[in-house]
């Protein structure tokens, strides 16, 4: 795997603990809202920050596209 395959895995297992789901729920919403791509576009930045940002930004990042995706 490439770096930028390890970081959404990586994004992925903090979101579900941090969010208390399983691991389908978060890829049917990463899915659902295209995070997978936005955390790949966003590597560079993202990747030089902690657990805890990561999670926020995915979590604004899904929020701020629920009015136009649901």
């Amino acid at each position: 795997m490439d770096d930028k395959t390890n970081f959404v895995v990586y994004c992925i297992e903090e979101y579900k603990v941090a969010k208390g789901l399983d691991g389908r729920g978060v890829i049917d919403l990463f899915n659902r809202y295209r995070v997978i791509d936005y955390i790949r576009d966003y590597y560079e930045a993202l990747h030089t920050t902690g657990r805890q940002y990561i999670v926020d930004d995915i979590s604004m990042y899904i929020e701020a596209r629920q009015p136009f995706m649901a």
